[in-house]
């Protein structure tokens, strides 16, 4: 009995044990599979983080701005290479490469080092052979994808470029870095089938790629014939807001970004500096005037040549004296003394008041990286002679594309636009419109802007400075600006102002029923005036774009 008792006991014994494997194997097995699985993924799978295609950003006409594209490169791992010296020979000779560099490379104490970017076929191929018949060792290929921008420095400041971080920088890239860039993925091997990574939005652009490239041939012209030191040029339908041309010089090419050492170099001015406008702000001044009903374009007074406040003296152009003229004579000859008395008719609160309507106190929106804009203090602190001077466009400043949003309503009728570069995206096949509606925020009269433009035509048609911006059987409407550089926009502390000029002419045609208006700016042209440097640039892109655009003439010659 007793050894039946023992033999029950061990048959217990085993039968518990084995009960206890199976309980455990079901709780592993069916209810803690899912954690068991990931373990084993992270043990057995190998996972691999992938990002989606940056997307592509194209011109007007569909001609592309920035694209992507594989590029070949050789690289070594340098613990792999027994034979250095003769290596570093071999691939400095394939290569056309400095032996001395290669023999850096590979002498390092690393796994991978880059030799060379862009290989050539030729280049390719013998390598490969010499890999096969030398039995190179440690010796690769690779593929990478990298930002290409295939028009160079064509709308450079526009676009911006892809830092080696893969982010954005200036222009385009970096405002919508968020929607061009693509989403990451994990690559998971062995274990579940490859997951494709999402590729980022395109984008599409209201820059037309003629203009923009007339414009910056334009500006590179004027280079040579006026040695200026940079300069700008925007075109703009002022009815939409839509930016059909953004030039800035001096240009950079933003595939080879990395080799500009001053950082000023890739901003954009249009957006990014500050100037004082001079002569074309008298428009301004003048549609305050007009829109509170204090001067008609016949409204006279007389010019003594000059205009004392307190201490200060202001003086026309070349101290000229003009006598008895007329709210229009003032804009046609640039009258400093008659934009002064434009300006005390509306009283300094009032004319206050419509510069921050013209937007010139907060930025225009516009939807690139790093736009900027002043609050112009001093003009704030109430002097009379700040805004005396402020009313012919002196001690106040603006950048260029608030001067061309402010002179879109004179053009428009009144309402102040959002200027903008990108008209749709496309994610997903889905087309998200990023076009503003026209603002409905009316900051002059239409009666103003129409008589505002009426002398505005007669500047061009009869003004001693704008002959040149005259296109036969077309009413232009426009204005010049020449204004000295102050000291403190040169970074120097010091008041008052250098020998150093800004330049423009803004205009918009034809002139009743406006299809662009463009803004010429150039800094410290080895001219005189604005008449001989800003005006016949502006002549040319505008005849340019008249004929581009088959617009019928306003009359016969």
């Amino acid at each position: 009995m007793k050894r039946y008792w023992r033999v029950n006991l061990i048959f217990f014994l085993f039968v518990l044990w084995g009960a206890a494997i199976i309980s455990r194997l079901i709780v592993i097995q069916v209810f803690r599979a899912d954690y068991y699985r990931a373990l084993a993924q992270g043990q057995q799978g190998s996972f691999q983080i992938l990002k989606g295609e940056r997307g592509n950003v194209y011109f007007k006409g569909g001609e592309i701005l920035a694209t992507n594209i594989k590029r070949d490169y050789l690289f070594v791992s340098p613990k792999k290479i027994k034979e250095k010296e003769k290596t570093a020979e071999i691939l400095s000779q394939i290569l056309n490469l400095d032996k001395n560099y290669v023999l850096e490379k590979v002498k390092k104490n690393n796994l991978f080092e880059k030799i060379k970017f862009n290989l050539t076929d030729e280049e390719k191929k013998a390598i490969k052979e010499i890999i096969k018949e030398k039995k190179l060792m440690g010796v690769y290929f690779g593929e990478e994808n990298v930002r290409d921008y295939p028009q160079g420095r064509l709308a450079s400041h526009l676009i911006g470029f892809l830092s080696k971080e893969g982010r954005g920088q200036y222009g385009l890239e970096g405002y919508y870095d968020d929607i061009l860039q693509g989403k990451e993925s994990v690559l998971k091997k062995e274990i579940y089938s490859d997951l494709e990574p999402e590729p980022g939005a395109d984008i599409f652009l209201s820059i037309d790629y003629n203009i923009q490239f007339t414009a910056q041939k334009l500006l590179e012209s004027a280079k040579k014939d006026f040695d200026i030191e940079a300069g700008q040029i925007i075109v703009i339908d002022p009815n939409s807001g839509e930016i059909l041309a953004l030039a800035d010089f001096p240009e950079f090419n933003p595939n080879n970004y990395f080799k500009i050492k001053d950082l000023n170099r890739f901003q954009n001015s249009a957006i990014q500096k500050l100037f004082e406008p001079g002569s074309v702000f008298k428009a301004i001044t003048m549609a305050a005037a007009l829109d509170q009903g204090k001067v008609a374009p016949s409204t006279t007074y007389t010019d003594s040549g000059q205009v004392r406040i307190g201490k200060n003296v202001i003086y026309n152009y070349g101290k000229k004296i003009f006598g008895k003229q007329t709210m229009t004579n003032v804009l046609e000859k640039s009258i400093n003394t008659g934009a002064v008395f434009a300006e005390r008719q509306v009283g300094d609160d009032v004319f206050l008041d419509y510069i921050d309507r013209f937007g010139f106190f907060e930025p225009t929106g516009v939807d690139l990286q790093g736009e900027i804009f002043s609050q112009n203090q001093e003009l704030k602190k109430g002097y009379k002679i700040n805004f005396a001077t402020a009313a012919f466009g002196q001690g106040i400043e603006v950048t260029p594309i608030q001067l061309v949003r402010a002179f879109s309503a004179i053009a428009n009728g009144g309402s102040l636009i959002r200027p903008y570069v990108v008209k749709k995206i496309l994610k997903d096949g889905q087309v998200i419109t990023t076009q503003p509606e026209k603002s409905s925020e009316r900051i002059i009269s239409e009666k103003t802007s129409s008589r505002l433009t009426a002398m505005l035509v007669s500047v061009v048609k009869n003004g001693p400075y704008t002959k040149r911006a005259k296109i036969p059987g077309y009413y232009i409407a426009g204005k010049t600006g020449t204004s000295q550089v102050s000291w403190s926009s040169l970074g120097i502390k010091k008041r008052g102002y250098s020998n150093k000029t800004w330049q423009s002419f803004i205009g918009f045609a034809p002139a009743f029923n406006p299809r662009f208006l463009i803004l010429v700016k150039l800094d410290n042209p080895k001219t005189k005036s604005s008449e001989y440097s800003a005006v016949p640039i502006f002549r040319e892109i505008a005849k340019y774009i008249i004929d581009y655009y088959q617009i019928p003439p306003d009359y016969e010659e």
